[in-house]
């Protein structure tokens, strides 16, 4: 959900440099805010909760909520079961979205969902930009979601550094060390592998991102490291909370691990990423920014496409464990060692 409401934001971004005077607003999760967190180009963050999800009477008030706004243009990225209602029942003079079967009568534009990207930019970025192209912006459109960090928040950020007694003579690298769910988790000792072969390649420090109640799989990550590893781990160096970890992220230099959220919001900083792809992911949706250096990014079917021929997405999420064994990280070391070159110079 992160990634999907920071990469989102980007709609609110050009629609603010389009019409600097206009009421943008943004129905998001409401476990998602604090990414939107100092972005100006959103006046009004409205929280789809879990009421909305539970109930159907609660689902319609929200519905009402929009529709009291009287929005001239509803943009739906979404574009699932949970917001037809709201779109149905919204009252804009315009309504666009992606072209599905079934569900263009909500629309009064439907833009085409591409299959395959155009740029490097990635068909996440590709596909909320094109929302846009019904409304003829006489822009430039920016397609780099932005994080907002406080200069007090990047003060408590570096008195953790000093706290745990970070060498600030070394770049540090962040670790994103679990993915939302173990269908999208690199398996634990193949990771300690890529925490090793990062160790080895660099004089860096490394920082584990994991929530508390991931705790476990993190020390089996760390015990899995070589002793040399170990001793350039802070493992208890943790943001409090979303915004803490964000700030945490500015400090550091680069990002390696798991896709997920911590990636896009490190993308979102200009930080250098490498991104380690579940087998039933598709990359060619996440892999946003690529460019052989400050972005890179691996996955299974990049090295044993033989395993992919003919399969579903169901097939492959069913087999996604079995996959991931098949994903030795001996497959990308030296991508990943050429990347570690690439971003870990000290010039």
């Amino acid at each position: 959900m992160i990634g999907d409401v920071l990469v989102s934001s980007i709609i609110c971004n050009n629609l603010r440099r389009a019409y600097p005077n206009a009421q943008i607003d943004y129905l998001v999760y409401e476990s998602t805010t604090p990414v939107l967190e100092g972005n100006t180009s959103i006046d009004n963050i409205i929280l789809f909760e879990q009421k909305h999800r539970d109930s159907k009477k609660e689902l319609l008030n929200l519905a009402l909520q929009i529709r009291s706004e009287k929005y001239d243009v509803l943009i739906d990225a979404y574009s699932k079961l949970e917001s037809w209602l709201l779109v149905l029942f919204s009252g804009a003079k315009r309504k666009i979205s992606y072209k599905k079967k079934g569900r263009t009568f909500l629309y009064t534009d439907s833009v085409p969902f591409e299959a395959f990207p155009k740029t490097s930019l990635g068909l996440a970025i590709e596909r909320r930009l094109s929302l846009l192209e019904p409304l003829n912006l006489n822009i430039k459109t920016d397609p780099i979601p932005k994080l907002f960090v406080t200069k007090e928040e990047n003060q408590v950020a570096k008195a953790v550094f000093e706290k745990h007694q970070v060498k600030d003579d070394r770049k540090t690298v962040m670790i994103s060390l679990l993915g939302s769910e173990k269908l999208k988790t690199y398996p634990l000792e193949y990771m300690a592998k890529i925490v090793d072969t990062i160790s080895d390649n660099g004089d860096m420090n490394i920082l584990f991102n994991y929530f508390p109640k991931q705790i476990e799989e993190a020390r089996t990550i760390f015990n899995y490291c070589k002793p040399s590893t170990q001793k350039k781990i802070y493992f208890d160096l943790l943001g409090n909370d979303l915004r803490g970890f964000i700030a945490i992220m500015n400090q550091c230099d680069l990002i390696v691990g798991n896709d997920g959220g911590a990636i896009n919001m490190a993308k979102a900083l200009n930080k250098p990423s490498f991104t380690i792809f579940s087998p039933w992911i598709e990359k060619k949706i996440w892999a946003t920014f690529e460019d052989g250096i400050l972005n890179q990014s691996v996955h299974l079917n990049d090295y044993k496409p033989g395993l992919f021929t003919s399969k579903t997405e169901k097939e492959l999420k069913n087999n996604a464990l079995a996959l991931y064994q098949e994903f030795e990280p001996t497959l990308f070391e030296n991508k990943l060692k050429s990347f570690l070159i690439e971003n870990n110079s000290n010039g």
